[in-house]
């Protein structure tokens, strides 16, 4: 039997489809209190959006921008923020719809795609596009091994999720609803970490 691992393998340290959650010794950074679902994680670095921290926009001011009519649903919607980086480009999460293509799709996992093209914006306006999505502005990125290193540190809990969690959890709520998955009360642990 070969056990020698291809490029295309998968390795068991790769998050992609997964959730980070800030620890709280976070607390004052950029990222606390987030909840961030990977994206793309490789030996070059990893990325992602938050998908906990809203706007306090609505996506009404991302449609307006583009000059689209939007329904009254579609345009209250909340917009998120996904990051300090990129904070400009437009990311679409959206459960994945085997009868639909978009122009710059990305499978993440087997439930959730993601899109940064403007027919998918244009469809979402128009009330045609995925019926669960969020829309999000900019990213969170690592440079190779900076996650890695982070996690080590103790400044992540990392949590299997689902699509359901990602278009379903009130975003109040998910960083709590997040760590329950992995039976954690983030309310009970120490600001500061230290290891055994």
């Amino acid at each position: 039997m070969n056990s020698q691992k291809t490029s295309a393998d998968t390795t068991t340290d790769c998050l992609r489809g997964q959730l980070l959650i800030a620890m709280p010794g976070l607390v004052g950074s950029t990222f606390a209190n987030t909840v961030v679902y990977i994206c793309e994680h490789t030996d070059k670095g990893a990325w992602g959006l938050t998908v906990n921290k809203q706007l306090g926009a609505p996506v009404s001011e991302i449609f307006d921008q583009f000059e689209l009519g939007y329904s009254e649903y579609a345009g209250a919607r909340p917009l998120l923020l996904g990051g300090p980086v990129h904070r400009g480009q437009g990311f679409v999460l959206h459960r994945r719809e085997d009868d639909r293509e978009w122009e710059a799709t990305v499978a993440v996992d087997e439930q959730v795609n993601l899109t940064a093209s403007r027919d998918i914006i244009e469809a979402i306006a128009a009330d045609q596009g995925p019926s669960d999505n969020l829309i999000i502005l900019g990213c969170a990125g690592w440079s190779a091994g900076q996650l890695e290193e982070e996690l080590l540190a103790n400044a992540w809990l990392t949590v299997p999720t689902d699509a359901d969690f990602l278009f379903n959890a009130p975003f109040d709520q998910r960083v709590a609803i997040a760590a329950a998955r992995i039976g954690v009360d983030l309310s009970q642990l120490s600001t500061s970490a230290g290891h055994a």
